[in-house]
């Protein structure tokens, strides 16, 4: 298949799972395996398109973000802070760091990502099965967050290094299980998944960018311009999505995708 076909359907993959609860990672793997898109080009492929998807999100959070280079940015006291952020990525990029070689050479396969997806539904289920009737005491406003309930989203976010179980999967429906309304749980989870996801990503990318060519850059660019459209787009409506509906659908998808993922592969 021609490489450019492959940058753009990779690259509408990447935008609409990133920020979804639905395994972006686990996704890239499956489509990654059935194109025949993998290797170093690959791999530093996936780093690009990521990085389209995070700079999606700084410009939807644009205002928030310049806001914490400011004074009251690192005030705990008003509203969502530095340190609200620091508490919700510290500790798994310390964990990720250590598990970084286990995780990629035991984890990334369609077997494993099937697994994730699966235990990942049950999670969005019984999330919303516990806080189903008790939706007004829930923290609505993601400037209200408290750093006990940050530091506990970054605690379910340790579920996301396993491939397929969801990064924004783990971290929404952590938060509704320590008392943040979906939308809150959301908007807390994209805001941090800038700083985290772009230091994986630099991180990946140093690692890979000696089996770089400049006959890649068109494939990349474009790769990178499609995630970025697709996961802005995918983004706002994903908020719009959570202000009357439950993340059920996402659960059931889930589950399915992990039953159709194993029968593909394994059967």
């Amino acid at each position: 298949m021609d490489l450019n076909l492959i940058a753009v359907i990779v690259g509408i993959v990447e935008g609409l799972t990133e920020f979804l609860p639905v395994s972006s990672t686990g996704h890239m793997i499956i489509v990654g395996h059935v194109l025949g898109f993998e290797g170093q080009l690959a791999d530093v492929f996936d780093v690009f398109v990521q990085l389209g998807a995070i700079l999606s999100v700084v410009f939807i959070y644009k205002e928030r973000f310049a806001r914490f280079f400011t004074k009251d940015g690192w005030d705990i006291n008003k509203g969502l802070s530095v340190w609200h952020v620091a508490a919700g990525i510290v500790p798994v990029m310390l964990v990720a760091f250590f598990l970084y070689h286990y995780i990629k050479e035991y984890l990334f396969s369609p077997f494993t990502v099937a697994i994730g997806l699966f235990l990942g539904g049950l999670l969005l289920m019984f999330a919303e099965y516990r806080t189903k009737g008790r939706e007004a005491e829930l923290v609505d406003d993601v400037d209200k967050i408290s750093i006990r309930q940050a530091v506990w989203v970054g605690i379910y976010q340790f579920l996301s290094l396993w491939p397929g179980f969801s990064r924004s999967g783990s971290t929404i429906a952590g938060g509704l299980l320590v008392g943040l309304t979906r939308s809150a749980a959301a908007n807390y989870t994209f805001v941090i998944a800038v700083p985290l996801m772009f230091v994986a990503c630099i991180y990946d990318l140093l690692r890979n960018l000696q089996y770089l060519s400049a006959g890649d850059m068109q494939v990349l660019a474009i790769g990178f311009v499609v995630s970025f459209i697709v996961a802005y787009i995918s983004v706002l409506w994903f908020l719009k999505f959570l202000q009357n509906s439950k993340l059920t659908s996402f659960a059931v998808y889930r589950i399915l995708l992990a039953g159709v993922t194993y029968w593909y592969f394994y059967m």
